[in-house]
């Protein structure tokens, strides 16, 4: 391997780049726990004079964090679940079952991908408000609210995915097909050998596209924020977050802000900490080529 003449400059940039992540980071979580009269200074101070947990306090008192955080996680769970499940057994139809028209299929799922989210707001809006026969509509889509009373409102448009089939696609091609046949041979039916095979080889692309598809739920913001617009009983903690930073003192929101950001992102910490090892095994062993 051919050595680097600085090598202590790759080094250099590492501890940059981690410094330029990790500050921002941190200067969030020590705001949550400082006074307005300090956010007031002149002077920036990374660390608060004083550890309250006022903020904290406050933000519950004024955000209804335990309903906000019960929405995101309904909703990025359900997501989580749907995509994991119609990625893998599509992925598994596309990389192991030959019928007519399978590559045309795929192709197809490909080009979505090419098209930006918001082209898709207003027909998705349209289509989960004026669904027939749901919500108080009539069978013209007329008269009510279709789905947007309830959580289906906010999973439905992300069940899902066509980066998680290619993902699991991708993934699946590397399983032998001898193991598949021998599977086949013995009696399993293609339902088995998804369930005991499939599934148990697939697990570290599993968890990476559990953990893309989690944090993306979990921060989404502009659906849920049309959604809320028709029904605010559905808003998540982006939305929350957003409606308490627009409502209320600057300097006051800044710190409590800060504490409910804070608050959102250990659920994501928890989730990686967990998948973590899956993750990484996922990008070591998954290679994206057909």
């Amino acid at each position: 391997m051919k050595k680097t003449k600085f090598p202590w400059f790759s080094g250099l940039v590492v501890i940059l780049g981690a410094i330029t992540m990790v500050v921002p980071f941190l200067d969030m979580i020590f705001t949550s726990f400082k006074q307005p009269e300090e956010l007031r200074s002149i002077y920036y101070v990374l660390l608060p004079k004083k550890f309250s947990f006022e903020n904290y306090i406050e933000a519950f008192k004024n955000m209804e964090m335990s309903k906000l955080f019960l929405n995101s996680t309904i909703v990025s769970v359900s997501v989580t679940l749907s995509v994991l499940f119609t990625s893998t057994l599509a992925g598994y139809a596309l990389a192991k079952l030959r019928f007519p028209g399978r590559d045309s299929i795929f192709k197809f799922i490909l080009s979505t991908m090419m098209f930006p989210g918001f082209l898709f707001l207003i027909p998705n809006f349209y289509i989960i408000t004026h669904f027939p026969m749901v919500g108080g509509n009539d069978i013209f889509g007329k008269g009510g609210y279709g789905f947007a009373g309830s959580y289906l409102a906010l999973i439905l448009p992300f069940a899902v995915s066509a980066f998680g089939i290619f993902l699991m696609r991708q993934f699946i091609l590397q399983i032998p097909n001898e193991l598949i046949e021998a599977a086949r041979i013995d009696g399993a039916s293609e339902f088995r050998i998804f369930w005991q095979i499939v599934v148990p080889s697939s697990l570290p692309a599993m968890a990476t596209l559990a953990i893309f598809t989690f944090i993306g739920q979990w921060n989404e913001f502009i659906w849920p924020l049309l959604i809320y617009t028709v029904n605010s009983d559905l808003a998540t903690l982006p939305v929350g977050i957003q409606m308490l930073q627009s409502s209320l003192d600057p300097l006051k929101t800044r710190a409590l802000v800060s504490a409910a950001m804070t608050m959102s992102v250990i659920p994501v910490f928890i989730l990686f900490m967990f998948l973590q090892k899956y993750y990484i095994q996922g990008f070591l062993v998954s290679g994206l080529k057909d």
